[in-house]
């Protein structure tokens, strides 16, 4: 009789649907949410001016490199490290540096010039703040899809304009906008939870 009872009671657990409410977005306290509000929009305000001084003198000045840096430790301070704690933070931003700085050298090395710019792995460094290392991943490899993208287009209407077969020998393309694309895809994924107007 115990063993009878004890039967349809596990088959009655397993057989009720467990009903679960979806995930309730990132609550902090209102004023400290509209803060961090603030810092993300300087920092996509910050991305958007360095893409397009990049596009115009090939520089990522640091006045602007540095400041998106640390928007990114004040907004994981007044999200009280709800995305990241300090270890990844710290984490992301060597990985976004080394990492491209690793593949500039190497870079450098086979093509014997400067194949990408020193304000291109600073900008990846700060990057690594705002997301970690798995995510600055992310943003490199869709920045250098983004860039790929880029550079395509522009040989095809220069080819288009000259009346000839694309060349990519050659082809300088800034790749501070792919990168800047690339990080703001995968902070829209990353901060999906935080809606302070909710």
């Amino acid at each position: 009789m115990i063993h009878r009872k004890l039967f349809f009671s596990i088959h009655d657990k397993l057989d009720t649907p467990q009903l679960t409410s979806p995930a309730p977005h990132a609550t902090f306290p209102p004023m400290l949410e509209w803060i961090a509000l603030l810092c993300l929009i300087a920092a996509t305000a910050l991305l958007f001016a360095l893409s397009i001084i990049d596009l115009r003198t090939r520089l990522l000045p640091n006045v602007l490199v540095l400041p998106l840096a640390l928007l990114a430790v004040i907004f994981h301070i007044i999200t009280q490290w709800h995305y990241l704690n300090p270890t990844i933070m710290l984490l992301g931003g060597v990985t976004g540096y080394g990492t491209l700085f690793t593949i500039r050298a190497l870079a450098n090395y086979v093509y014997k010039q400067d194949a990408l710019g020193l304000g291109d792995v600073k900008l990846l460094g700060a990057a690594g703040l705002w997301l970690g290392p798995e995510m600055v991943m992310m943003a490199l490899s869709l920045g250098a899809l983004a860039g790929l993208i880029h550079g395509t287009g522009v040989a095809l209407h220069i080819a288009r304009q000259e009346k000839t077969r694309p060349r990519f020998n050659g082809l300088k393309i800034p790749a501070g906008p792919g990168f800047a694309i690339g990080i703001v895809v995968t902070a829209i994924y990353l901060f999906q939870d935080f809606r302070p107007w909710q």
